[in-house]
């Protein structure tokens, strides 16, 4: 397999329709010269997401759609995602286009010989927001903000869920979030393992249909948290984190770090 592309969904059925307006052209473009399959994980919806979700792509061969049986949060249906998915490259996308589905063929374009990630990046010089709320903004480029003075300046946005990952990525980059933190997670932790990250400015759009899943101050305080660890950890060793040239297994980091 060549592609997976990951979709966490919550409450999503009315943005079902656009994705199979919107979304499912790109597939059709990558599988014109890759393989590719599409896995959804329903993430305990209420509003009859897994339905939807089964009758307008469940007839695809190459759509799978994970259930979660309650809410567990963003990160666990990540995790269950990229356990699901098979392919070379991971990409991971939100449900509602807040970045464009046509963005994933040129994000792709950025994962080169020797580029391990491909992180969307609204807060890069060439990248930009439209419509997004001023608290949303706040959290997610602040957050930002802190982790480029904790872990990398060059890197400037840390909370995007749109991204391409390499399978060693996947299998190796652990991640202990359940929740909003989780993107986060796996792009400090691929950075601190030594993994070549890249950025694709592209714009975040405002959410058209349904509302944020994001519970703001339960959220702030896991970037908190995250980012003591991160200090700790520094301040242990006494010296830089490990730079680009430097690998570590996930169980080398875990022992040092999480």
């Amino acid at each position: 397999m060549d592609i997976s592309i990951v979709i966490p969904c919550y409450n999503e059925f009315d943005n079902i329709p656009k994705l199979g307006a919107e979304f499912f052209p790109v597939v059709d473009q990558l599988a014109a010269t890759r393989s590719v399959e599409v896995i959804f994980v329903d993430d305990g919806s209420k509003d009859g997401t897994f339905a939807g979700l089964q009758e307008a792509f469940g007839a695809n061969p190459f759509v799978k759609i994970e259930k979660h049986p309650v809410n567990r949060g963003l990160g666990a249906a990540i995790r269950t995602g990229l356990a699901a998915a098979q392919g070379d490259v991971v990409i991971t996308t939100d449900s509602d286009a807040t970045y464009r589905f046509e963005e994933i063929i040129p994000m792709l374009e950025r994962l080169g010989p020797n580029v391990d990630l491909v992180t969307a990046s609204p807060y890069h010089p060439d990248g930009g927001v439209m419509n997004v709320p001023g608290y949303r903004l706040l959290l997610s480029k602040g957050s930002s903000v802190v982790y480029r003075l904790l872990v990398s300046w060059r890197i400037h946005t840390y909370t995007a869920l749109f991204r391409a990952y390499r399978r060693k990525v996947v299998d190796t980059v652990p991640f202990q979030s359940n929740g909003f933190l989780a993107g986060t997670e796996i792009l400090v932790n691929s950075l601190m393992m030594g993994y070549q990250v890249a950025e694709y400015p592209t714009i975040l759009h405002s959410r058209v249909k349904g509302t944020s899943k994001a519970k703001i101050m339960q959220t702030i305080g896991a970037h908190l948290r995250f980012q003591s660890q991160i200090l700790q950890f520094k301040l242990r060793r006494m010296k830089p984190l490990p730079n680009s040239s430097m690998k570590h297994s996930a169980a080398d980091y875990e022992e040092k770090f999480l």
